[in-house]
């Protein structure tokens, strides 16, 4: 994590907090939130600030608190004085938005984890990690240093290991928390500890367009449908 906390900020509205997934670089991310900005203030954290200079800089292994620190810091620059924020976090991000509410629930309004790949949770969960780094983290793995390092590299080399390890706490604030999956990630792995997640820690489930990549496969929709989510829970809790 750098010193000062990296992060974009465009349109007007109340404010939410994008936390991008992989090593926290939010390429790719512009078509969903130009949607997101005709209602909302979108503030896009970059947690390592790869998007902001520091790509090819060398990284430490990641720890999920260190990104969930850095977006409460974000959230204090961005926020008025006693006001709230909606949250939402896609895979590796997921995972950092549910630290945060974990930890400091205060300045959350709602908070929305896409796919979160903490799959330790299932009864299987050892093994399916085990699985899961085998099939990301093979041979030919791009560069996570250095003039030819990419997002991905980074991810597989200082992100995938200690994040899928991560286990969220088990009692969210009540009303507080969405957990979501891809209609396309039906019976997939994420899909269903996502599901699994939901069910065990007594929170609402939801499907969002697209699978695991929704946010960049099916920008608008997924856009429009975060939006939905993100209404109905003030209604609710109104």
């Amino acid at each position: 994590m750098t010193d000062t906390p990296s992060y974009d900020v465009t349109g007007r509205g109340p404010v939410l907090l994008l936390v991008p997934g992989g090593a926290g670089h939010p390429m790719g991310l512009g078509p969903l939130t130009e949607r997101l900005a005709t209602r909302f203030t979108v503030v896009t954290y970059d947690p390592l600030g790869l998007a902001h200079g520091r790509l090819g800089h060398p990284v430490a292994e990641q720890r999920v608190a260190d990104w969930s620190e850095g977006a409460r810091r974000v959230l204090e620059e961005v926020l008025p004085e006693g006001g709230t924020a909606s949250v939402f976090g896609t895979s590796s991000g997921g995972i950092a938005v549910l630290d945060l509410l974990a930890r400091y629930p205060g300045r959350l309004a709602h908070v929305v984890a896409h796919e979160p790949p903490c799959v330790t949770v299932l009864p299987d969960g050892a093994a399916r990690r085990a699985e899961l780094i085998e099939q990301l983290d093979g041979p030919g793995r791009p560069p996570a240093e250095g003039g030819s390092a990419t997002p991905m590299g980074v991810f597989l080399a200082r992100v995938l290991r200690p994040f899928s390890a991560y286990a969220p706490a088990l009692t969210p604030p009540p009303g507080r928390l969405t957990l979501a999956a891809g209609t396309a990630s039906r019976g997939q792995l994420l899909h269903r500890t996502t599901e699994f997640l939901a069910a065990r820690m007594g929170c609402a489930f939801t499907e969002f367009p697209g699978g695991h990549l929704g946010t960049l496969d099916h920008p608008v929709e997924f856009a429009d449908s975060l939006a939905e989510t993100l209404r109905s829970s003030a209604r609710t809790s109104a």
